[in-house]
């Protein structure tokens, strides 16, 4: 129903703009359509252009004209074939190795048509789930990574007060030690 509608609107329009661009047709009171005054308009072109001999020559070379246009076919014109051969010369090495890697993927051909490199597609939607598992996975490697080194060097610290300690006691006890050898015995 809505495409009904659409096309009733589309032709009203369409009457209102042939009206504006027309207008009427005074006494007989029949309304110019636009279409078929482009057609009369393209067929007397038509046949114009059909029986001048000079227009059927200018069709036959609009082709040529093209062509002359284009700026490939000056470069064409200019360079001389001796010097296209220099250029391809000159590119030998570079030449060489592009055969070779396209050799080398045409070589390849049976591995990039295998059934697994086809099926990729299929499995978009795993990979993308690994590569979210993968990520969180690494985040909590790095939380884990933090709180270990945290760890240890809390235990460092802990080490070196003890050590500290342990020193300080070491030298209360040799000072007690040596107070008590420097006593004379009566």
């Amino acid at each position: 129903m809505e495409g009904v509608n659409n096309i009733k609107d589309f032709e009203s329009r369409l009457l209102e703009l042939e009206k504006r661009v027309c207008g009427e047709m005074g006494s007989r009171n029949k309304q110019v359509k636009c279409v078929d005054s482009l057609m009369k308009i393209q067929t007397a072109l038509g046949s114009t252009a059909n029986k001048r001999e000079r227009v059927k020559i200018l069709h036959k070379k609009i082709e040529d004209l093209i062509k002359y246009l284009d700026p490939n076919f000056t470069e064409h014109i200019t360079v001389p074939d001796t010097m296209k051969l220099e250029l391809i010369l000159a590119e030998d090495e570079f030449l060489l190795s592009q055969a070779a890697l396209l050799e080398q993927v045409s070589s390849l051909m049976p591995v990039l048509d295998s059934s697994y490199i086809k099926a990729v597609p299929e499995h978009a939607t795993k990979l993308q789930r690994l590569s979210h598992i993968h990520v969180t996975q690494q985040d909590k490697s790095e939380a884990l990574s933090a709180e270990v080194k945290k760890q240890l060097e809390d235990y460092n610290k802990m080490m070196l007060l003890l050590s500290k300690q342990f020193s300080q006691w070491d030298e209360t006890l040799r000072q007690l030690e040596e107070a008590k050898q420097v006593k004379p015995v009566d």
